[in-house]
């Protein structure tokens, strides 16, 4: 086996792996759960999809290969910017959703306030009446 040989069969086997892992990417961008872990396997695409175009570069000895991988890279990195600026709320949206978590938060304690005090309350007059008997 020749040198050339084993980094065509180096090379071929690359590709398999990545185009595995493209797939497994795929199935989280479909079905993540949230709206950030979409984000995250689309950019893992992109970069995935560079590094293939990068060895089909060296493997077809093509170099134009490498100049398109270069723009799809500039290409993916402005999209997923895009992405996460539209789907990924600012900084005030983010403030005004934990402040709305706050003001939830202190309801539930002054219910739950209210309430031990009412339990209290009932738990003395039966102490009291307990005692009266």
């Amino acid at each position: 086996m020749s040198v050339s040989q084993a980094y065509h069969i180096l090379f071929s086997a690359a590709l398999i792996w990545f185009a595995v892992l493209l797939l497994a990417m795929l199935i989280r961008a479909i079905a993540g759960p949230r709206i950030t872990d979409r984000i995250l396997s689309i950019n893992m695409i992109g970069t995935m999809v560079i590094c293939c175009i990068a060895i089909l570069s060296r493997l077809l000895q093509e170099t134009w290969l490498v100049d398109v991988a270069l723009i799809y890279a500039m290409i993916s990195f402005i999209s997923v910017l895009i992405l996460a600026m539209i789907y990924i709320p600012n900084r005030k949206s983010r403030g005004k959703y934990a402040e709305e978590v706050r003001d939830e938060v202190r309801r539930e304690r002054e219910w739950l306030t209210a309430k031990q005090a009412e339990n209290a309350k009932e738990s003395m007059e039966t102490i009291k009446e307990d005692t009266a008997e």
